[in-house]
């Protein structure tokens, strides 16, 4: 920061009650009233520097004492009293904190050169071109000040030579940059880093108000000269500096409150932010997003900018992380830690712009790697979330069926943030743990998982025994395929020229011109029919467990009613094709029977 100092005189001020003199062996002549605040003064070295006090005081002659009221100086009796001291010479001190209301003072006292040469006006105007303007902090410093002053700051050009200073410095290449900046990032540390970084403005600019930020940001995005990402990142240094931390707000819940006005400017600071942003994909981060998104449920902005902000996030859901989404709740009725509406509302808004691509941009790799991690995301957020004790499965279901099945090519995430849920919640009940298990598929597990789930106590029977049927389906496929190869199809012998045919459903096949023999003719003929009708036989139409399956799994030697809660017994029937281990479901059945 610059110091100017002038005068020469020490400083004689002194209080007495309610009234402001200086010693002198001169008796006083002229009182000035500025609010609640008299001076005791004298007209000698007053006058012959202020003009509107000469005029004020010609109707008077010199041996009167006069009294004049200036209670709508600018700058009150502090800024009267700078210019009163310049009057007798004694020594003050100007700065960029204290330079607007002594310039707007003296322009309303007149202290010009037309007056007097050499007057205040002139000494101020000098300062504030050749220092204040000059420096980095002391145009913001100075800026900052004319909030107290808005009108007279505006009109006298105080704002706009700050502003374009500031946008001039703030432009200028970093290699070029010479004068003090704060930057107090993470890690950062000016003795290893020689260079400039891009974004050394942005905190200083934090300090301003948000119409004066607001003002130069634009001006700035204007220019095109900063790419979006820095404009990005002065608005997130900007919220993190004035809008509350939504992931303390549970720590402080009942302490301490906003007051309605601390809300309010919030809400002012908030919704200027969103509208800021610059339009470019990436300019901000999804977690800065999720944060304002966060921020505007807790202060109850309004509905146009949390669309907005869901929109924006929606943009860039494939490029968040599981750290980004895992905000607490600023609901007072919700119960749960976390936020999980919150994500289901982004993620929906997601799905939503996925569906009015076209179909050959949906059809590309991108696209399907892009919407393959966002159910991978959601599915690892799900695991993160079920360890809340109080989050309500019928949330914890609605966000795992929001996930559309292309986005799912299996189910071992999902499995495992069931399982973390049915651990953490031993109180659930049988209805509920159900409806959980449903949204799992079962033929979309590992073999690793499978075998995990089979073991795992903590699932309804159903469940192991879907998980059962579909293990030992795909064991009986493996086994199948391993089956050695009629002869007459590797006749490696013949010489075989390819032919077209068609087949007793008159679809034309490539093959052999080799005739097959009628006893292979009749089984390529009657095995898929055959294979059809065991597969309609299993087959549900609410695609449930196999109908047969369902009713009836071997326990123990005995047969029991897979759903039924009493274990009443069934008569045992064959299982077309499917052949259950009794001994994995005996065991199962025992452990819960010892639960019991």
């Amino acid at each position: 920061m610059k110091f100017m100092k002038i005068g020469t005189r020490p400083d004689t001020f002194y209080t007495e009650e309610a009234t402001r003199s200086l010693i002198s062996d001169i008796p006083t002549d002229l009182v000035i009233h500025i609010k609640n605040i008299n001076y005791l003064l004298h007209k000698f070295p007053l006058l012959p520097k202020c003009g509107l006090l000469q005029r004020l005081c010609s109707d008077f002659s010199d041996s009167e004492n006069v009294t004049i009221e200036l209670h709508d100086i600018p700058g009150g009796e502090d800024a009267f009293e700078l210019c009163a001291k310049f009057c007798y010479g004694i020594t003050i001190n100007l700065s960029a904190h204290n330079f607007v209301p002594a310039f707007c003072a003296a322009k309303f006292l007149r202290m010009t050169d037309s007056v007097e040469k050499g007057n205040f006006i002139a000494k101020l105007e000098a300062f504030f071109n050749s220092c204040i303007l000059e420096g980095w902090k002391d145009s913001i410093a100075t800026l900052q000040t004319t909030a107290k002053l808005p009108d007279w700051s505006e009109n006298l050009g105080i704002v706009r030579k700050c502003i374009d200073s500031i946008i001039e410095k703030t432009l200028t290449p970093p290699a070029q940059v010479k004068w003090s900046y704060t930057y107090t990032r993470p890690g950062y540390s000016k003795k290893h880093h020689h260079s400039v970084p891009k974004d050394w403005w942005t905190e200083d600019l934090s300090d301003l108000d948000i119409d004066l930020f607001r003002c130069i940001i634009m001006a700035i995005r204007s220019t095109y000269m900063l790419p979006p990402q820095l404009i990005g990142e002065a608005l997130h240094v900007y919220a993190c500096r004035w809008l509350p931390d939504t992931t303390k707000l549970r720590l402080a819940e009942g302490s301490t409150s906003q007051t309605e006005e601390a809300i309010q400017n919030n809400k002012k600071i908030l919704e200027n932010i969103v509208s800021m942003i610059p339009a470019d994909r990436g300019s901000v981060s999804f977690g800065f997003l999720l944060r304002l998104l966060c921020i505007a449920n807790y202060l109850g902005v309004s509905p146009m900018t949390k669309t907005e902000l869901i929109r924006r996030a929606s943009l860039q859901f494939d490029e968040a992380t599981v750290g980004d989404l895992l905000y607490p709740s600023t609901s007072t009725t919700d119960q749960h830690f976390y936020d999980i509406d919150l994500v289901q509302a982004v993620l929906e808004s997601f799905l939503a712009l996925c569906k009015r691509m076209p179909p050959s941009a949906a059809e590309t790799s991108q696209f399907m790697r892009s919407i393959r991690n966002t159910g991978k995301l959601i599915d690892s957020y799900l695991q993160g979330v079920a360890r809340d004790d109080n989050m309500p499965v019928s949330k914890l279901i609605s966000l795992a069926e929001a996930v559309p099945d292309i986005a799912r090519p299996e189910h071992d995430d999902l499995y495992k943030a069931i399982n973390i849920y049915l651990k953490g919640h031993d109180d659930l009940c049988k209805a509920d743990k159900k409806r959980l298990c449903r949204i799992l598929d079962c033929q979309k597990l590992s073999p690793e998982v499978r075998t995990h789930a089979v073991k795992n106590e903590r699932l309804p029977l159903r469940t192991v025994v879907q998980v059962l049927y579909y293990e030992q389906e795909k064991s009986s496929k493996v086994t199948a395929s391993h089956k050695p190869t009629p002869p007459q199809e590797l006749n490696f012998g013949a010489k075989l020229t390819p032919t077209t045919t068609r087949d007793n459903q008159g679809k034309q096949w490539s093959g052999p011109e080799e005739e097959l023999s009628k006893e292979e003719t009749t089984r390529r003929t009657i095995l898929p029919e055959t294979k059809e009708r065991d597969k309609h036989k299993l087959k549900r139409s609410d695609d449930k467990l196999p109908l047969e399956l369902e009713r009836k799994a071997v326990l123990r030697g005995e047969l029991v009613g897979v759903e039924s809660d009493k274990g009443k017994e069934v008569r045992e029937e064959n299982l077309p094709g499917i052949k259950l281990d009794a001994k994995k479901i005996t065991t199962r059945a025992s452990s819960k029977g010892r639960e019991r």
